[in-house]
């Protein structure tokens, strides 16, 4: 079974939020910050700083869980944030061999 994992980007400024889903949390970070889908949502609004992300062992339950985070308003989304994040530095170097578990 593939990994999953469950991210959020936003900009420097902090006012916008991204919810995703992917297989490769480093490799997929690395894309947003250099925007390699041009016309995406997170390149039209800049969003480059990974603020938050969680593991799964199977892909099916990262897809279960960002359908709940999507589902729920800004609020939760900033509160989950501030739970493990409270500087809202960018976590990008943090996750940089997070695939060698898996």
């Amino acid at each position: 079974m593939k990994p999953g994992f469950v991210y959020i980007m936003t900009n420097k400024n902090k006012t916008t939020l991204y919810t995703g889903v992917t297989s490769n949390l480093p490799k997929r970070v690395q894309e947003h910050k250099e925007m390699y889908y041009q016309q995406s949502f997170t390149s039209r609004y800049n969003l480059y700083i990974l603020v938050y992300w969680e593991s799964f062992q199977e892909i099916g339950d990262a897809i279960f869980r960002e359908k709940q985070i999507k589902a729920g308003s800004r609020q939760k989304k900033i509160d989950l944030i501030n739970s493990i994040n409270p500087d809202w530095r960018d976590l990008a170097d943090d996750i940089e061999n997070i695939m060698d578990i898996f």
